[in-house]
């Protein structure tokens, strides 16, 4: 096992090898010595990406752009989308079947292929411009 953080790494060596030296008498000063030094280290980790974090939404903010997603980012929001809207898809074919035959079958495929392809073009940039101001209630 390789260790991520070899300063920690050594603190523990120390602890332990204090521990050897000094009995069990010591160990419950020594254990929380050492997790000190563990809740600061994270401290300082969480404490760096949080800054890293604000540092890029305010850069974006500053330029006045989103940040650009990966193709892969939304796969799951689509997915379920679909996998959703074929669910629902089976009750509202045979209700608009039962209720209007053919012409009920045709406007409820047509409203799913419709809401399917609103959904999918929210990915769309070109689709975008224009727009104006976007709300952080998109995407």
């Amino acid at each position: 096992m390789e260790a991520r953080d070899p300063e920690l790494k050594k603190e523990l060596d120390a602890t332990l090898h204090a521990r050897r030296e000094l009995g069990e008498e010591y160990e419950s000063a020594l254990v929380d010595s050492f997790l000190e030094k563990v809740e600061q280290r994270l401290d300082t980790v969480v404490d760096r990406r949080v800054r890293r974090r604000l540092a890029e939404q305010q850069t974006v903010l500053a330029r006045g752009t989103r940040p650009r997603q990966s193709a892969d980012a939304n796969f799951g929001e689509r997915f379920g989308f679909g996998i959703i809207s074929l669910i629902l898809a089976v009750p509202l074919t045979s209700i608009a079947v039962v209720k209007a035959d053919l012409v009920g079958l045709t406007v409820t495929w047509l409203g799913i292929v419709g809401v399917n392809a609103a959904h999918a073009a929210r990915g769309w940039p070109w689709l975008r411009r224009g727009r104006g101001e976007t709300s952080d209630w998109e995407d």
